[in-house]
């Protein structure tokens, strides 16, 4: 998975002698919370955020009343409380590098930017969790089979050959280092069912984790985790 395939194209931009007032309007009429701020050549310089706002005004606890308060949002530009010294992430990178990144700076969001440091896109820790979602094909139809697994070559192997001899579609995997031991996660569809599925698994001397199914109405139902 790339940063480019999950970040938001084209993200609203601001320069830095925008005041305060309007950014916050840009942000309130766009649903986001951030605002990259960038020179006349659309080279980022800098990060404006919506706490930042909150921070810089004392909004969440002034005395000061609303005209006061709008009359300073109004008088400060983002130059005044931007951060300058961002972080940012290529567009060709791995989004677990992104992740990372995050993670290791406790930030939220990464502006994403070219080889001339222009803004080309903007990639957030909602993002990351929406991709982690879809790796796994958690909301699409489809039985989630958790079996466990010796750690050790062949096995995944082994595992994916009794689902192919049964022409179950295999749509998402992953595979699970867990207190429990390895895991692996496979989501099938196609005609065979669940019931049978279980049972070659078992009678192969897999044991199940768990095994549930989603419908394409959304709803999830559970099944045992032996075959009967």
């Amino acid at each position: 998975m790339y940063v480019k395939d999950h970040m938001t194209k084209n993200p609203v931009t601001v320069t830095k002698d925008v005041v305060l007032s309007k950014a916050v309007d840009i942000m309130a009429k766009g649903g986001f919370h951030r605002l990259p701020v960038v020179n006349a050549g659309g080279k980022l310089i800098g990060l404006v955020t919506a706490g930042l706002v909150t921070e810089s005004s004392g909004s969440a606890s002034t005395s000061l009343s609303i005209y006061e308060l709008n009359y300073l949002l109004s008088r400060t530009t983002v130059e005044d409380i931007m951060i300058r010294d961002v972080k940012t992430i290529a567009p060709d990178v791995f989004l677990e590098e992104a992740a990372q990144k995050m993670i290791d700076n406790k930030i939220s969001v990464l502006p994403v930017v070219d080889e001339e440091e222009k803004v080309i896109g903007v990639i957030t820790e909602k993002d990351i969790f929406q991709a982690f979602v879809d790796l796994t094909g958690y909301n699409t139809a489809g039985t989630r089979f958790v079996i466990a697994c010796e750690d050790k070559p062949g096995v995944f192997s082994k595992v994916t050959q009794l689902f192919a001899q049964e022409d179950a579609n295999l749509e998402n995997l992953a595979v699970y280092h867990t207190e429990r031991g390895v895991e692996v996660e496979i989501k099938a569809t196609g005609e065979v069912s669940v019931e049978r599925m279980t049972k070659v698994l078992t009678d192969a001397g897999f044991e199940l984790h768990d095994v549930f199914q989603r419908l394409k109405d959304g709803s999830v139902k559970h099944y045992p985790v032996t075959a009967e």
